[in-house]
């Protein structure tokens, strides 16, 4: 339901900005500014996405709970989304979702309103598998294996690889 109404009312509200801004300053200035936020929005996502980028790669160094740079991540991402489409109101969300501040905001926001059941990370926890639990049981690893001989020729001689007995 709250997507119907997103859908609906984004579009309205897009439309009745750009009827008083218009009204306000002219066609031209109107064009003119949709197209410079979203050149200035590009420029600001990928400074912002490179910053993000870092973080998470430094999460996932130290084996740190990656969450919020993901989210953070994401947050970029739809600020991104939001700053090409063209409108006043989605540019005034996308510019707030750049300002790392009001980020952090609406992580805390939705991490409230989430509940983590399990959250395992590095080398040791594994993963389950549907035969049971791959690797966390400690440094054995399970598997299978088969002898493979090659029948040897007696005529070849030497592999090639390393000199015979009578090649000193």
């Amino acid at each position: 339901m709250y997507l119907f109404l997103a859908f609906l009312l984004v579009p309205i509200i897009e439309i009745a900005l750009f009827i008083q801004v218009g009204g306000l300053i002219g066609l031209w200035p109107t064009l003119g500014i949709v197209v410079l936020t979203a050149v200035l929005g590009t420029w600001l996502v990928r400074t912002q996405g490179r910053m993000a980028m870092g973080q998470l790669q430094r999460a996932f160094s130290d084996l740190d709970d990656p969450t919020e740079p993901l989210a953070h991540g994401a947050m970029i991402l739809f600020s991104g989304a939001l700053l090409l489409t063209p409108g006043f109101f989605t540019d005034a969300l996308g510019f707030a979702l750049l300002i790392p501040a009001v980020r952090v905001a609406v992580f805390r926001y939705v991490r409230s309103r989430v509940t983590v059941t399990q959250f395992r990370m590095g080398t040791r926890a594994g993963f389950d598998s549907p035969r049971g639990t791959y690797g966390g049981g400690g440094d054995v690893i399970d598997g299978e294996w088969e002898e493979v001989q090659q029948p040897r020729r007696r005529d070849s001689g030497p592999s090639g690889w390393v000199e015979g007995p009578d090649r000193h």
